[in-house]
């Protein structure tokens, strides 16, 4: 029988039109059997809910997730009257398919529906298997992760449909490691299996490799033990690498903060050579800055709060450097040429600010919090760095590349330079060393100040803050050179990397104590330091 055009048309929209029509009901028949399953919840054992847990998760239906939850979480209960389930959460019910809100119907008689661990790890199991095939990226890798957890053969074959349409690298990597787990810990899977599966393990499975494959090894046959102990041996090897690797960006992070406390101090003692033992003191009153600069904002602003350390850096350097500007003036001035009386000075003035910072704003710590952008952490590698000391060694490297620039580039620069080198020349020259004096004490200050801005964010905030920076302050300065930036960036560096190396051995103290050590027989070969400066003044 031959059909016209037309009639196989009319045909086509006959057929299309059956097809729309059988749709909705087939989702209804869909929804009403996950009614159905979600409604027998309520009269089921913890054997019969384990069955209806894996019925729910075979729909593969996401509108069972928030039953699967509520029953994992405990908020999922039974009307006695009527056999309904419902979502109870903060006194309020909720439809566990559609979460629609239920109005309460007179004095509701409930029932929570019962759960223990093992329901509670095949619930886990299912919610991973549904979230498996997210269209969020975030999703989908803590479903792997999940999966990870889990180690249940059931999830094999989602696993390796969802490998198989994953797009992005690093799921697809741990959902690999999910499903190497998986085989590694089933007893029915072949040999060539489990061999394939281990360098995956050790590749894929992150800190958890080592554990993981260890637990392998002590049930595993004696044809995959080699494979197994090659693959911990390569996990320590690299664990080893990361691990000094680890300790170098400590070391890093440390000597940031070392450079930043010791750095103004260098140019102070390099041009006037004056041991300020107060300096560690206007580390502190930057920290305090910090403090009442988010608490105003905390009162005022809430807003800016994620501003603040933008906005207290200035207002720390101002503080810090006039501060600076009146002790020159007011007492280091007439002490120039007598070391001891200087020393002994502004060591009473150090002690002179930690009280009158305790009568201000008490003895107790301070709490001066983190913006959003220096919260946190993240990894690279087997590297952890977090956010907090990534931004300060930035800022370390800022400020050192801003004073270099002052230096060299600035008239102040070049007398500073000048005085260093031969004061009575400079004098002779018309540079008003007196006036240096000041500045070069209010620009170290100022600095000790910014490096106050930083420690607030990784240290506690207290009277005695600057107490526990000032010795290693010396240390760097004596160490890479007086007055000697490139010497203090370099010395900064070296005793922060060495200290993160000994502390694993010798414990926080002794590892101080032996660098300590270290630097007295260096300087007895090197008095001048790594990078003396030169100068007929400096030789002299």
């Amino acid at each position: 029988m031959r059909f016209r055009p037309l009639q196989l048309l009319m045909l086509a929209l006959a057929l299309a039109c059956g097809l729309l029509a059988t749709a909705p009901s087939r989702a209804q028949d869909g929804g009403a059997d996950i009614g159905a399953l979600v409604r027998a919840m309520g009269e089921a054992s913890l054997r019969e809910l384990q069955a209806i847990v894996s019925d729910l998760a075979a729909t593969g239906d996401p509108s069972v997730t928030p039953s699967l939850e509520a029953l994992a979480a405990g908020n999922l209960y039974v009307n006695d009257e009527t056999g309904a389930v419902v979502i109870m959460q903060r006194n309020r019910m909720y439809d566990p398919v559609s979460e629609e809100e239920i109005a309460p119907v007179g004095d509701t008689d409930l029932s929570r529906i019962r759960v223990n661990n093992s329901l509670r790890r095949d619930i886990g199991t299912a919610l991973g298997g549904l979230t498996l095939m997210s269209p969020n990226t975030a999703t989908r890798m803590s479903a792997a992760r999940s999966m990870l957890a889990a180690r249940s053969p059931d999830n094999l074959p989602l696993l390796e449909e969802a490998i198989a349409e994953e797009t992005d690298d690093a799921v697809r990597r741990m959902m690999n490691a999910a499903r190497a787990v998986t085989i590694l810990g089933m007893p029915d899977a072949s040999l060539e299996e489990k061999r394939a599966a281990i360098p995956v393990v050790a590749q894929s499975a992150g800190r958890e490799a080592a554990t993981i494959l260890n637990a392998a090894l002590s049930t595993a046959p004696e044809e995959l033990r080699p494979s197994i102990e090659a693959s911990i041996a390569g996990i320590e090897r690299d664990r080893a690498v990361w691990g000094a690797a680890q300790n170098v960006w400590f070391g890093i992070s440390l000597g940031s903060v070392l450079l930043l406390a010791a750095i103004g101090l260098a140019i102070t003692f390099g041009v006037m050579g004056v041991i300020n033992m107060a300096h560690g003191e206007m580390v502190m009153l930057g920290a305090y800055t910090t403090f009442v600069v988010q608490e105003v904002i905390r009162q005022s602003a809430p807003g800016l709060f994620d501003y603040s350390l933008a906005i207290a850096l200035p207002l720390a350097f101002l503080v810090t450097a006039l501060v600076g500007i009146c002790i020159e003036r007011g007492v280091i001035r007439l002490l120039y040429g007598r070391p001891l009386e200087t020393l002994l000075a502004t060591w009473g003035i150090s002690l002179i600010l930690q009280q009158a910072v305790r009568s201000i704003f008490g003895p107790t710590n301070k709490m001066v919090s983190n913006p959003s952008w220096m919260s946190g952490a993240f990894e690279l590698g087997g590297l952890t760095i977090t956010w907090s000391r990534l931004w300060i060694v930035v800022f370390a490297i800022v400020v050192f590349v801003a004073l270099l620039l002052v230096l060299k580039r600035t008239a102040l620069g070049l007398q500073m330079r000048a005085v260093t080198q031969n004061r009575r020349m400079a004098s002779a020259m018309g540079i008003r060393t007196p006036f240096v004096d000041a500045m070069t004490f209010g620009l170290g200050s100022g600095i000790a100040g910014l490096a106050g801005v930083a420690l607030s964010q990784i240290d506690n905030v207290s009277p005695n803050l600057g107490q526990g920076y000032i010795i290693d302050s010396f240390m760097v300065v004596v160490f890479g050179g007086v007055g000697n930036l490139w010497g203090t960036l370099v010395g900064a560096m070296t005793l922060g990397i060495a200290n993160k190396f000994l502390e694993p051995y010798a414990g926080a103290v002794l590892a101080k104590i032996l660098i300590l050590v270290l630097i007295i027989l260096f300087i007895q070969r090197r008095p001048r330091g790594l990078f003396a400066l030169k100068g007929r003044a400096v030789e002299q």
